[in-house]
């Protein structure tokens, strides 16, 4: 059960949120692999990827590996999100996605991302640029609003289909809560009475459970998963397979997803390179080391001994041997 946006169908409803310093090419590829709906890049400066920086070009790769190959681009200039798409379209991108919904400061503070929601004008003629350079389909992504002042998602969102707009993902909360309390998903169902085209929840979704009841209060057709999936790349499809049986896949048990674990550490340091790709992959070990502590499969003292050991070493070598290891006891342990 896919998703239509323009002419493309993702194979099933349940999305890897784009997350900065999260998906990059390597987590990307590896949730496509495992089943993820659609996977998005990390929010890509449009100017800068206009002009090449080496970073912003690096967040835009994929399109060798990942279809439909998506590129999320942020801005606050018209036309710089336009020479972007049309840079993206040119890097292979399939889909472009315009970020509306970054609350960071550092973003916002430079009227990009959620910031934009404060001026729907200025916001509409964003997404009209980006729409008239592109001959891919644009998606949108934004929150409810700037805050509980002035929740304009609806607006925003009708102006965005009236552009040419193929799907909206709403995060329910305004800018302001941050990631703070709870995300409202029964306000997400004022986005889905004033727009047509695919609507996509997104907000603390972190089990099954949650996307049913994320859908049930939303009215959404799919769901987005961000933070649900630290640690565990093959979670959005596995969602899925809850969701809609046979669009997914189940869970892995410990030896697939040491398996997996060990991959995409691999494909991190091939393409970060083997000193900054270790830096890199500490974040990811971490979140590894505790999914495995929240299924009680390690003992709070031993998580921490295990984070000491695989997230302070330079040596690689030392990395992937402690991985083994890891999964081995663990294995053992499931097994007693």
């Amino acid at each position: 059960m896919g998703i239509k946006i323009g002419p493309i169908e993702t194979r099933n409803r349940v999305f890897l949120a784009p997350m900065s310093g999260v998906t990059d090419e390597p987590f990307r590829l590896t949730a496509h692999e495992q089943g993820a709906g659609l996977v998005v890049s990390e929010m890509v400066a449009s100017e800068e990827l206009v002009n090449a920086r080496p970073d912003m070009m690096r967040r835009a790769l994929g399109a060798q590996s990942l279809s439909p190959f998506v590129i999320q681009l942020a801005g606050r200039e018209p036309q710089w999100m336009a020479e972007g798409a049309r840079v993206a379209q040119a890097m292979g991108a399939e889909i472009i996605d315009i970020n509306m919904g970054c609350p960071a400061r550092e973003v916002t503070g430079g009227l990009s991302g959620s910031a934009l929601m404060r001026d729907p004008d200025h916001a509409e003629q964003l997404i009209a640029a980006t729409v008239r350079a592109s001959s891919v389909p644009v998606t949108l992504k934004m929150r409810l609003g700037w805050d509980h002042g002035s929740l304009n998602a609806p607006e925003l969102a009708r102006r965005a289909e009236a552009q040419g707009v193929s799907l909206v993902t709403v995060h329910g909360r305004t800018r302001c809560q941050f990631y703070g309390g709870k995300a409202d998903w029964a306000a997400i169902a004022r986005v889905r009475e004033a727009v047509s085209i695919p609507l996509i929840a997104n907000g603390d979704g972190a089990t099954v459970a949650d996307a049913r009841a994320m859908l049930a209060a939303s009215g959404a057709d799919g769901v987005m998963i961000g933070r649900g999936a630290y640690g565990r790349p093959w979670w959005p499809a596995v969602i899925a397979e809850g969701l809609d049986p046979g669009s997914g896949r189940t869970e892995p048990g410990l030896a697939e997803e040491s398996q997996i674990i060990v991959l995409h550490h691999e494909r991190i340091l091939a393409a970060h390179g083997a000193n900054h790709g270790n830096r890199i992959a500490r974040k990811h070990l971490g979140w590894v080391i505790g999914r495995l502590a929240e299924r009680h499969l390690l003992q709070p003292e031993e998580a921490a001994a295990w984070r000491a050991r695989l997230l302070q070493t330079n040596d690689n070598n030392d990395v992937r041997q402690g991985l083994s290891e890891l999964y081995g006891r663990v294995q053992e342990r499931a097994a007693a």
